[in-house]
């Protein structure tokens, strides 16, 4: 549904219950992993999870994964424990070599804070731009991970996501594509930021957002 962020609290109550019930609680972190911050939303909220999932994007998008958590619970895994667990690319000699590089970069000193604000100067100027086009949109963003939902509501959930406007966003995306810039097809996809793209390469995007936004809507 694209990047929804967790109502304030909401994360914390899950983190009690569990505490309390004696539930693991586990993080899937596949999309936020890495992208938001170098400890997942598990850095940016505070909030420890027990088990943690990753993918791809330890790997550089190269085909592994990884999952870890608490020494307790780690430990009942083969051969220290009797929960057997194997793939056929576990310890893939290339995606491993590519998962360290990837590593060594994001954890460059400067590495986020650039994430940060390119993504800030991105999801401002895309804001901007329906602004002065008059489209209604409500922009979402956790890190180098947004979207711009369309619609005049804020997007909190399922359900408030579900009234976007999909086919104005059709109309968006094959404007932007008209202008160079290739984004996500779905009104429902997350956009990233890595730091392959460069100031130079967001202003290029938020121009080209402000003439697709005035082809969505040419009355303006």
């Amino acid at each position: 549904m694209g990047v929804v962020p967790p109502a304030p609290g909401f994360l914390e109550e899950l983190r009690e219950l569990t505490r309390k019930d004696g539930a693991l609680l586990v993080f899937d972190e596949v999309i936020t992993g890495f992208r938001v911050a170098f400890g997942g939303m598990q850095e940016r909220t505070g909030i420890r999870a027990d088990l943690t999932c990753l993918g791809k994007i330890i790997g550089g998008g190269l085909p592994v994964g990884a999952y870890g958590g608490r020494a307790d619970v780690m430990a009942m895994l083969a051969p220290e424990g009797p929960v057997y667990q194997a793939g056929t690319l576990a310890g893939n000699p290339l995606a491993m070599t590519a998962g360290i590089e990837t590593l060594s970069e994001l954890a460059a000193p400067g590495c986020y804070e650039t994430l940060e604000r390119r993504s800030a100067m991105l999801a401002d100027g895309i804001a901007e731009a329906a602004r002065n086009a008059g489209v209604a949109t409500f922009g979402t963003r956790v890190g180098s991970m947004f979207t711009t939902f369309f619609g005049d509501q804020p997007v909190v959930d399922y359900a408030s996501a579900k009234l976007s406007d999909t086919r104005r966003y059709a109309r968006f995306f094959n404007a932007m594509l008209e202008e160079g810039v290739y984004l996500a097809p779905s009104q429902f996809e997350a956009g990233f930021l890595s730091l392959a793209h460069t100031d130079d390469d967001v202003r290029q995007t938020v121009a080209a957002a402000n003439v697709a936004f005035r082809k969505v809507n040419p009355g303006r």
